[in-house]
């Protein structure tokens, strides 16, 4: 199934036109043409069963013949991580997590960040991208870049956690979660939290999480924590 997007329909919509970009590609690129049908998703958990009734170069209409509804989530997985210092390997992570389930992320910016700067749109684009792609009916939430100190202020439900590489004591991430249960999880920047952050973290009622025996570079923690999480709520 090729998947759509528009964030403006809901289960009381008719009918609706893409906009210049997305009529041009459907109709000029893809040769979608009158009657044929498209799936649309709003990423918000509804998928609309369309069907063309105007293919112009400039604009296509659709009028909505079935919805279907996904309820969402039991449970709500936040990742805060910080951005990697090659662009590309964040994107990569945002990519991946989309893929598989994330709900929520926020860039922090950490006293050991490489990169305190994000180009939100275009990670937004990313997301976006990858949510069609994978089918997948909710849009994951991209928060602005903000401090590590001021996320940690941040009132968050359920389990928060803080994955960080200081030989100290943790428990390992499967042994903390629990189905259906909120998680915040935070994930460093080359170089891993600072003593600072880490301290500071566990003041605000963060828990300490190993994700493994390995030392993972920052957007492979992420989807690994990303994968385990989901997994976890999908096998219990």
């Amino acid at each position: 199934m090729q998947l759509f997007y528009n964030p403006n329909i809901d289960e009381t919509t008719e009918s609706f036109s893409f906009d210049k970009e997305e009529s041009k590609h459907i109709i000029k690129v893809l040769r979608k043409k009158d009657t044929d049908i498209l799936f649309v998703t709003n990423g918000l958990g509804l998928l609309f069963k369309t069907e063309i009734t105007l293919a112009s170069d400039n604009k296509c209409t659709v009028q909505i013949i079935a919805v279907e509804k996904t309820e969402p989530s039991k449970f709500q997985l936040h990742l805060a991580v910080a951005p990697t210092k090659m662009n590309d390997r964040y994107e990569w992570f945002l990519e991946k997590a989309t893929e598989i389930g994330v709900h929520e992320i926020t860039p922090i910016i950490c006293d050991r960040s490489e990169r305190k700067v994000v180009n939100k749109e275009r990670f937004e684009k990313i997301i976006l991208t990858a949510m069609k792609q994978s089918n997948v009916l909710f849009l994951p939430k991209l928060n602005e870049a903000i401090s590590f100190k001021e996320f940690i202020k941040l009132k968050n439900e359920g389990l928060q956690l803080i994955a960080h590489c200081e030989e100290t004591d943790k428990k390992t991430l499967k042994s903390v979660l629990k189905k259906n249960e909120n998680v915040t999880l935070l994930i460093g920047p080359e170089g891993d939290f600072s003593e600072k952050e880490i301290a500071l973290a566990l003041e605000n009622n963060f828990i300490p999480v190993s994700l493994g025996n390995t030392r993972l570079r920052t957007e492979t923690a992420a989807v690994v924590a990303c994968h385990s999480v989901v997994f976890v709520n999908d096998t219990l």
